[in-house]
């Protein structure tokens, strides 16, 4: 018995650089995506501790899955995070075409955007976020969100739309 515990010991040793090597590797996808993570759950719940419950579990998810995941795939466990907390799937918004222009570019600041932003409905802000704020195309919305490219695009016009209608009434 007392031979058998140096050995298993000393086997240790093989393990202990990969471990490290990988928890590197772990802090190093959580250095680099939590930010954008964090501001996409904090604008989708509006709420500090749900959006930090959300981060949590996205990393969790995502690295139960895979042990190096791409940005990709964070979002696809971010999208499922959220849908526990929100109803993201169907486009809702049947906004009607702009009749007249509105001169809210001049004077809008960033608590009416961000307003605006929160009023939107689950899917349209997302897709709005992903396009116009982090600078996703169609497509890669689609593969994340599970909406068609076309639905995509006619989500994020409404989105537009709307958030033009808010603007319009806080000025």
């Amino acid at each position: 018995m007392a031979t058998i515990l140096p050995a298993r010991l000393a086997g240790l040793g093989t393990y202990v650089p990969a471990a490290e090597d990988r928890l590197e590797r772990y802090q190093e996808i959580y250095r680099t995506n939590y930010h954008r993570i964090y501001s996409f759950a904090f604008r989708m719940t509006d709420n500090e501790l749900t959006a930090e419950d959300v981060v949590g579990n996205v990393f969790r998810r995502a690295f139960s899955l895979v042990a190096s995941p791409s940005e990709e795939v964070l979002d696809r466990a971010l999208v499922h995070e959220l849908r526990e907390e929100l109803v993201i799937g169907p486009l809702t918004l049947e906004c009607s075409p702009a009749t007249e222009v509105a001169g809210i570019r001049r004077n809008t600041k960033r608590v009416h955007l961000e307003n605006a932003v929160a009023q939107l409905p689950a899917t349209e802000r997302l897709i709005f976020l992903m396009h116009d704020v982090e600078g996703y195309d169609h497509a890669r919305i689609s593969r994340t969100i599970g909406v068609s490219e076309i639905e995509s695009g006619y989500g994020l016009h409404q989105a537009r739309l709307k958030m033009r209608e808010l603007l319009a009434k806080m000025f």
